[in-house]
């Protein structure tokens, strides 16, 4: 186990597994773990990549004490443990939440962004505004924070039953609302944040090659999103999992792998 200091002694942790080939950074979805990406690292592992798998500030192993639980704070630290472990030409890849984390990381890191995958990711917008007319209202996001107070379990309860379209298993959906139950009290800063959180600007400018993967019957980020984020980088490409909810490297995990094996080696051919 390896741990930054992000505040004041406060801890974000983080796995750094060796490997020679092009490492990637995976972030997690909102009030989630690391471990959702467990299947993935393993896959990325056994092809020989380097990768860091990190729990954001508030959730899994990391502190949950932290005063800033914002996106962008979020991204920080993932600089932080790039830059704490090394990593050069380095591929982001961000679901939900973490995508709109991705963003800025990479925004941050600049030159040294080797590639960036948006996997259902919260980006370049959330909530609709003037020019993109995808995803939800701004009270409604802001709203979450508060039905996440009045019920914590139960709320946490439903959203573990949401995130696939195709059958993973009870286990699966006891598993995700074990991961959400582990996040802190600071965590609704995070979504509350994607209210109003726009990237187009950023996302436009970004001059690395983009994978954005929808799943066609997602519930949480509308297939829209991620379609959008394509069209707006500078070279991004969309994947589409077809009959897959929010989590297509659980509900489809052999294509999502190789998908995800295949654009790591065309950045290699650039």
């Amino acid at each position: 186990m390896a741990f930054i200091d992000a505040e004041n002694g406060r801890l974000v942790y983080f796995e750094h597994h060796a490997g020679s080939k092009r490492p990637i950074v995976l972030i997690h979805g909102w009030a989630m773990s690391g471990r959702v990406w467990d299947s993935t690292t393993d896959a990325l592992r056994a092809l020989g990549h380097e990768v860091v798998v990190i729990d954001h500030r508030g959730c899994g192993r990391s502190d949950k004490d932290f005063a800033d639980n914002s996106i962008a704070a979020i991204a920080r630290d993932v600089v932080s443990i790039i830059n704490k472990t090394g990593l050069q030409d380095v591929v982001l890849n961000g679901w939900s939440l973490g995508g709109a984390v991705a963003v800025e990381a990479a925004r941050l890191l600049g030159p040294r962004a080797g590639g960036l995958v948006l996997t259902c990711a919260a980006s370049p917008r959330y909530t609709q505004a003037e020019g993109f007319p995808h995803g939800g209202l701004a009270e409604d996001v802001r709203g979450i924070a508060g039905a996440l107070g009045a019920d914590r379990a139960g709320f946490f309860h439903g959203l573990s039953q949401a995130v696939c379209a195709k059958p993973v298993g009870q286990p699966v959906i006891d598993w995700f609302w074990s991961l959400f139950m582990e996040s802190g009290p600071g965590v609704g800063q995070s979504i509350t944040d994607l209210a109003d959180l726009d990237q187009r600007t950023i996302l436009a400018a970004l001059d690395i090659p983009l994978l954005s993967i929808v799943g066609s019957h997602d519930s949480f980020t509308p297939p829209e999103i991620g379609t959008h984020a394509a069209e707006l980088a500078r070279n991004g490409r969309l994947l589409r999992f077809e009959d897959c909810g929010h989590a297509p490297f659980l509900e489809d995990h052999v294509a999502y792998q190789a998908a995800l094996a295949g654009f790591l080696r065309e950045l290699d051919t650039l």
